[in-house]
Formats: C-alpha cells, structure tokens, sequence
C-alpha cells in the first residue's frame, strides 16, 4: 500500500473495530471512522473522527462531502454491512452490492436463495406475527431456534421446544428486527464451525475453519471457545470447505470476504446455519496466531480495489490456537458489579498466551452469559495441540484479576 495516502471509510468505531483501523493506519491508510456514539472506542484512533448515525445514509454522505474517500467498509459490525454497500454504491467504490448485503444479513432472504441454490440447511419459516406461529411451526418442527431475521449479537435468539415457547419468545424476537420480522429454523445437532472465505472474482481462493463452541442453555448461541485446527477431517472437513464456497457463490458475492457458520453432523454432513459478510467471530484473530494470514489487510485490500494475491492467503506457519473468551455463569469472570479490575501482567506472562484483553470499566456489571455483548474479554493461547493451546488459554483467563460485589 505504498504512494500517496489513501482514505478509508470505516462505518462504526465500536471496539470489535478498533483493532483494523489502528492497522489501517500501520499501513499508511489515512482513517476516516463515524459512529452514532461519541464515546465508541475506535474514534480517537482515526485521523478523522466523526460522530453520525451511519444508519442514515444520506445525512452520513452530506457529512463526508468534503472528503475524497477511496474505500468503505465494517470488520466487525454486521447492522454496518448493507450500508457499507450502499455508501460503495453511491460514491462507486468497490463493494459487494447492495443486493448481496441484503441476502447476507437478512435470514429469510437468504435461506430463500439457498433454498434455490440446494445448499444444505435447516427447514425454515418466517414469522411476523403470533398468528403464523403453528404454520410455522408445522412447516420446521421442534426443537427449533427462534431468532431474529435481520439483527446480530445472539439478540432475540432463543432454542424453543413447543408452541408455548414460540409464543413465550417471539415478541422479543421480533423486537430485535429492524423489520419486525423472525425465523423459524430447524435446530441441528452437532459440532458448530466458524469460517471464513476469501472470494476473489467469484471463486473462493482460501477458507479457514475453526471449531465453536458454546455453553449449554440459554446461552447456546454464544461462542465463548474457538479451537483451530478443526476436530473434524477427511470427508466430512472436505464437505465443510465445498458447503461454504457452494453459499458464497449463491449470495453472489464477487470479491469480499464471507463468514460461513456451518454445523458438522454427527451423520458426517455439513448444514449451513448462516453466512455473514465480515470478518466475524474473532477469525482475524485466530488467522493471524494459527497461520500468519493478516486478513485484516486482505479486508482493506477488498476495500481499496486492491488485487488479492495468493501469497496474502497463504499461511506463513501452522500451529494450534485457542481463543477463550471471558464470561461470568458459566466461565471464569464473577458475575456482579464491578469494584477492581487488575492488570493483565500475569496473564500475558503465562505459559503459550499471546494476547489478552478485557472489555471492562468500574461501576459497570458483568452479567451472566445470555449474548455475545456478555464476553467482556479474552486470551488468545497457542500450544503444539488444540488441548495444549486450550489447556494454556483456560490457565491463562483463571488469572484475570476481577473484583465484584452484588448488583
């Protein structure tokens, strides 16, 4: 990225971004953040901060007219991803189109086109009011999981197991949509994947798929471990990579980065539960500890129109990682109001972990483990094995130093 700097547009400053505008600016990129939030946390690390509800395009383009920008994009901010395509489109930068945003942030939309295109999923239906609740339920069965069909962070998502749940959890649901709109989907045992797929003109040019886990219960959508390598192989990790690749040619995304949920079956298939447009679940982490690929740059590379080149993709080392996250009831944070938080010496200093960080101030209050915005941190630990690495990043998070009392 060398020449005369160049401007990105980074829509939303939240701390899940914060990260890829300070290496943005590493890269001698000149960066422009906007968020609704003058306190978000990626702001003062941008060369021109900006505070504007970005859900407004319009008045976000008014307030940007006197920059020249020459790339769009969110990292993290799935709500960011349709208006990152339609600031693209409007300005004619490179993008993904406001079409294909729209499939891959919105369920129903999507599961339709998968539907057509014969990639593997669950049965679906969309809900919009309490009386369609036993069609759709008719049409998916039970146990299900009921979500939202435009909205992120695990908000409104709920396992139901009869009508009575439905109708318990919908309003919630709905609530959580922009839109007002739910779905119905079939819920599928087995072992949850994280991907992510660099497309480049069309055809998937690298996948990196990781293990998910999460707690048992209410917080069954919440990943709070990633493991790579992944458990699974031979066939079933083979279907994995054609599963993911077969969804992002039926999106039609052209050149972007795709983030493939995927669900390994104890049967030995692979179902597609969703397919984001971002670099989701911390996969830019766990790319550059486990294979040495910075697809942060590759993202802003997308952005800028820059060409994709192989060598980006392909990993520099090998070795296994483990991302533990710190949550409260279950995991190793107390739950309460916070009094002290100490410092992460110790952590950084113990065996295999190579990063740490929490997302915690005084006076605010760690709650049990019910939505990704309950993960207040994590250690990122490596070893020779998934079980070493996990092993070292378990040790590493029992010692964080958190203080609580009752809320």
């Amino acid at each position: 990225m060398n020449g005369a700097p160049r401007t990105v547009l980074f829509i939303g400053a939240g701390k899940n971004q914060r990260r890829a505008i300070r290496r943005a600016r590493e890269l001698g990129l000149r960066v422009v953040a906007v968020d609704g939030n003058a306190n978000a946390p990626g702001l003062p690390d941008a060369d021109i901060p900006r505070v504007v509800d970005f859900s407004n395009v319009r008045l976000l383009l008014a307030r940007l007219a006197d920059l020249e920008i020459h790339g769009v994009l969110a990292v993290q901010s799935e709500r960011a991803v349709p208006i990152v395509a339609a600031v693209a489109e409007e300005l004619g930068l490179p993008g993904i189109g406001v079409e294909t945003a729209h499939l891959m942030t919105h369920k129903v939309a999507m599961r339709r086109r998968l539907a057509d295109a014969g990639v593997p999923q669950p049965r679906f239906a969309a809900i919009r009011t309490l009386g369609e609740r036993r069609l759709a339920a008719d049409a998916v069965g039970f146990p299900a999981v009921l979500k939202p069909a435009n909205s992120g962070g695990q908000r409104g998502v709920f396992r139901v197991e009869s009508l009575d749940d439905v109708e318990a959890h919908l309003h919630e649901s709905i609530a959580a949509s922009p839109t007002g709109e739910a779905i119905l989907e079939e819920y599928v045992e087995g072992l949850e994947l994280n991907g992510i797929s660099v497309v480049r003109d069309g055809e998937v040019i690298s996948t990196i798929l990781s293990d998910r886990l999460h707690p048992e219960g209410r917080s069954f959508g919440v990943s709070w471990i990633h493991l790579w390598p992944p458990s699974i192989e031979g066939d079933q990790l083979a279907e994995a990579h054609r599963v993911a690749s077969h969804t992002a040619r039926a999106l039609g995304l052209q050149t972007g980065i795709a983030f493939p949920q995927l669900m390994a079956r104890p049967d030995g298939g692979i179902t597609l539960v969703e397919c984001g447009a971002r670099l989701g679940g911390l996969m830019a982490e766990l790319a550059e500890h486990a294979l040495g690929i910075d697809l942060i740059e590759v993202q802003l590379r997308i952005a800028l129109g820059d060409p994709i080149t192989d060598e980006l993709v392909t990993p520099r080392f090998e070795r296994a990682v483990a991302i533990r996250f710190l949550t409260a009831e279950p995991g190793p944070l107390p739950a309460g109001r916070v009094t002290r938080i100490g410092p992460l010496d110790r952590v950084l200093a113990s065996p295999g972990v190579v990063h740490a960080e929490t997302y915690l101030e005084v006076g605010e209050t760690i709650n049990p483990v019910t939505r990704i915005t309950d993960r207040r941190g994590l250690v990122i630990a490596v070893g020779e094995t998934t079980a070493e690495a996990l092993e070292k990043a378990e040790a590493g998070a029992a010692l964080v130093e958190v203080e609580v009392e009752a809320a």
